[in-house]
């Protein structure tokens, strides 16, 4: 029997996806033996500094890519949303699974919705793309750094820290948590663009014939479509952590694919964005195209002034 070692962040988040990619992995590989190895990431250890200030999200995966080649691993299951668009030499984005729901849904234990919350209300999230989103909606709102795991932003939020929290609803729905505050919210669409990839995750391996086999099997064609054109448009940016993008391609039933974006000041004082609709046989390259438009109308000047301000400085 062949084994297949998995490393993964210690978080219940991580080890939920790895484990239901386990189950996955021996229901359809009865020769295969899947074991979990867990790997303290920097992203784990820096918890006191917001994450735009330390180099994003490639902080999650650092140790754990430096595990795979280094033989101890094969395999990496993560939230396709903090999977930077180059992959390391000899390392593979294998496949991206079937997405969960992609947005991104406010927590609370006194307001059922953004509308909801009083003036001045202190919202949890350590997301500059959540920042501008909420800000731009709702300027009265102080926007707090919000880091750890779920269950600690969720104690935050019980303990009176925070009026709200934002977090992915993927992440929520996967490790049951809906029912634990008095009010789960999913932000809908028009109000909040999620994050590259978001309620996706991302299988990476080595590059070996019989571990890109196994990977095969957990591929979903539409998964794929949409968060190539998600990448492919934050890509074109060159946006890491550092500056907020929100950007959506949906493939919809008529066969045609939505895609929407947007980006700006982490204040949500000044934001640019665009929607459109393509066949699904024409997507190829419509990520970078959408953000080439945004370029060449300031798109880099607005981005650079984001990470000027993200880091402290005014904008």
């Amino acid at each position: 029997m062949k084994k297949l070692t998995i490393a993964t962040r210690g978080s219940k988040l991580a080890l939920w996806q790895s484990k239901y990619i386990k189950s996955v992995i021996e229901s359809n590989h009865s020769d295969i033996e899947v074991e979990l190895k867990i790997i303290i990431t920097s992203g784990d250890k820096i918890l006191d500094v917001p994450l735009a200030k330390i180099g994003g999200k490639g902080l999650f995966l650092k140790e754990i890519e430096e595990a795979m080649l280094a033989g101890e691993a094969q395999m990496a299951v993560h939230s396709l949303k903090d999977v930077p668009t180059v992959m390391p030499q000899g390392l593979l984005l294998s496949a991206i699974t079937k997405r969960e729901d992609v947005r991104d849904a406010m927590l609370s234990e006194k307001y059922a919705d953004i509308d909801a919350l009083p003036q001045g209300a202190v919202v949890g999230t350590s997301s500059l793309r959540r920042r501008m989103q909420l800000l731009q909606e709702r300027p009265d709102l102080v926007i707090k750094d919000l880091r750890g795991n779920v269950d600690t932003r969720i104690r935050k939020l019980k303990e009176g820290e925070f009026d709200a929290i934002v977090l992915a609803a993927a992440g929520i729905n996967r490790l049951g948590l809906s029912e634990s505050v008095e009010h789960f919210y999913p932000i809908s669409m028009d109000e909040m663009l999620p994050a590259m990839g978001q309620g996706a995750l991302g299988i990476e391996t080595v590059n070996e014939p019989w571990v890109l086999e196994i990977a095969r099997t957990l591929e979903d064609a539409d998964s794929r479509l949409e968060t190539t054109i998600e990448r492919g448009f934050v890509d074109t940016l060159q946006g890491g952590c550092q500056v907020p993008i929100g950007v959506s391609a949906r493939v919809r039933s008529d066969g045609m694919v939505t895609v929407r974006s947007t980006l700006g000041l982490p204040d949500g004082t000044e934001m640019m964005g665009e929607e459109l609709n393509v066949s699904r046989d024409a997507v190829a390259g419509v990520g970078e195209a959408m953000a080439q438009r945004l370029i060449d109308q300031g798109a880099m000047e607005l981005l650079s002034r984001a990470e000027a301000m993200a880091n402290g400085h005014k904008a």
